[in-house]
């Protein structure tokens, strides 16, 4: 683990753990920006897509940073920090970790069984489909439940940038430091 430069008292995710978290971050808040206001920026650009390529590369970088998350331990809490507010930051970032990997695999089905154009990763290459029939109750469930975890993702990453800038500028710890 590395420290910030001129404070030793800030011990930091490692660069891989950053690297992840941030490319994911940016990612995440793109398909929900674009999944929520989607139809309403078809008029002006498609935006489903790259909505849809990039919701395939957060699934394998999550499951990349899931991987990496089991093979080092992750800094300890700030003493700042109660028992309440590290169960309640550990459930929070159990959500996150399931949503990253739900719902893309919710969109890909969804996907799968309602378009007749391929997955295109950025116009790199094409993803596989899913053998899922338009109509089936998988994709109705898919569909369903893409739309419902995506405002829940929503939620839970608003919150979880709420409390990385409460503890930066209100309780003043080292919190969101670890992961710069």
């Amino acid at each position: 683990m590395a420290t910030i430069a001129g404070n030793a008292d800030v011990v930091r995710y490692n660069s891989v753990a950053r690297a992840l978290h941030a490319a994911i971050a940016v990612m995440v808040v793109f398909n929900l920006a674009t999944g929520i206001a989607g139809d309403a920026l078809e008029k002006v650009w498609n935006p489903f897509p790259l909505h849809r390529g990039t919701g395939m590369i957060v699934l394998v970088l999550s499951l990349a940073r899931l991987g990496w998350r089991m093979t080092w331990t992750m800094p300890d809490w700030p003493a700042t920090m109660g028992n309440v507010q590290r169960q309640l930051a550990k459930v929070t970032h159990a959500a996150l970790y399931a949503l990253m990997l739900v719902v893309p695999v919710t969109g890909w089905i969804m996907t799968s069984a309602n378009s007749k154009l391929p997955i295109s990763i950025w116009g790199l290459f094409e993803w596989p489909k899913l053998a899922v029939t338009k109509g089936s109750a998988l994709a109705e469930v898919a569909h369903e439940g893409h739309e419902i975890l995506g405002y829940l993702m929503a939620g839970l990453v608003a919150l979880h940038v709420a409390a990385a800038l409460h503890h930066h500028f209100v309780i003043r710890d080292n919190v969101l430091r670890r992961m710069l």
